[in-house]
């Protein structure tokens, strides 16, 4: 008898992979020991100690180390999560900004610079309102022992101004958001928990507003003009692994392309945030059959190429990493 292979899985349970992670969907011929984790510490216990043989990860650190020479994981065409990053952009009421272009000069804070979240922002004021990574003073949350890019042996791009929030003064994006200290936050993680120390809801602060007074109307108009709905993670598999078992990358595929269809087929609801913004037509069949979370290279390629460029034009790789560099070969014919 042939012993299945056995792999570690770290992801955070959403409605796409929890069919994966509590095994309603099974991949087949492979057993999965699942770990559940929050995306950040998933990132860095992946960049730091690699301790899981699959995982979610962060588009843009993968596209940094992969520049940068590394050649230890192939990527899975699966995207589990997606947002408009940028157009919930959050600004002080007396901060002076009425518009995207009032965002020079400000004070803008960020969890992490080389997040795939602040990746995606970036490009979203630079090309849609003309607003460059240099045009602004960034902020940054998280320390260099627990960021991404204490990992990849980040430094600020040049003619980028960053400074990095102290810890030990107790400075976080929520509190400076708060006290003034901060005009801007691009996109807002929080929740504690170390990797991300700021724990205020800053929806409920007088003090701070939605830059777009209608974020998913500004949403819609960015999908409608780009085609693109933005993919923060990919998933990742071990090459030693992939090139011990290549068939197991399908595999792997497949259930969370049937754990995606899974979760479409259980309830109409999940499709209502995107009518309501003017995403999916409101005739909910219609909604139905339209696929915002495509998963293969031919659904998600315009979207990774787009950030793969953001990524060199932002000064976070020296030079533009292609899909195929990427992919598992196995799966670019998805």
């Amino acid at each position: 008898m042939t012993t299945k292979p056995t792999f570690s899985l770290a992801f955070a349970p959403n409605p796409r992979s929890r069919p994966i992670m509590d095994g309603t969907i099974k991949p087949e011929g492979i057993e999965l020991i699942p770990t559940a984790s929050g995306p950040a510490e998933t990132f860095h216990r992946q960049l730091t100690h690699q301790e899981f043989d699959v995982s979610e990860m962060s588009l843009s650190s993968l596209a940094i180390i992969t520049a940068q020479g590394n050649r230890d994981w192939v990527t899975l065409p699966i995207c589990t999560t997606r947002t408009f990053f940028g157009t919930g952009a959050l600004v002080r009421t007396d901060a002076g900004i009425e518009s995207p272009a009032d965002l020079k000069g400000k004070r803008v804070g960020v969890n992490e610079y080389q997040q795939t979240a602040a990746l995606w922002a970036r490009g979203f004021f630079q090309h849609e309102y003309g607003v460059a990574p240099s045009d602004v003073e960034w902020w940054m949350e998280r320390t260099q022992e627990l960021s991404h890019g204490g990992a990849t042996g980040f430094e600020p791009p040049p003619g980028v101004t960053l400074h990095y929030m102290d810890p030990a003064k107790d400075q976080n994006l929520g509190g400076m958001m708060a006290n003034g200290e901060l005009d801007a936050i691009y996109v807002y993680f929080y929740g504690g928990g170390g990797i991300n120390r700021s724990t205020l809801d800053l929806r409920a602060h007088e003090k701070v507003r939605t830059l777009f007074p209608d974020p998913l109307a500004e949403s819609a108009r960015y999908y409608a003009k780009t085609g693109i709905y933005p993919i923060n993670h990919v998933v990742i598999m071990r090459r030693s692994l992939y090139e011990q078992h290549p068939w197991a990358a399908r595999n792997l595929y497949d259930a969370f392309v049937k754990a995606k269809e899974l979760w479409v087929s259980r309830t109409l609801e999940q499709a209502q945030p995107f009518v309501d913004a003017g995403l999916l037509p409101s005739n909910s069949r219609a909604a139905l059959t339209t696929d915002l979370f495509p998963y293969g290279v031919a659904g998600i390629r315009h979207t990774l190429e787009t950030a793969l460029a953001y990524s060199t034009e932002q000064g976070l790789t020296p030079r533009v990493v292609s899909i195929e560099e990427l992919m598992a070969p196995t799966l670019l014919d998805t």
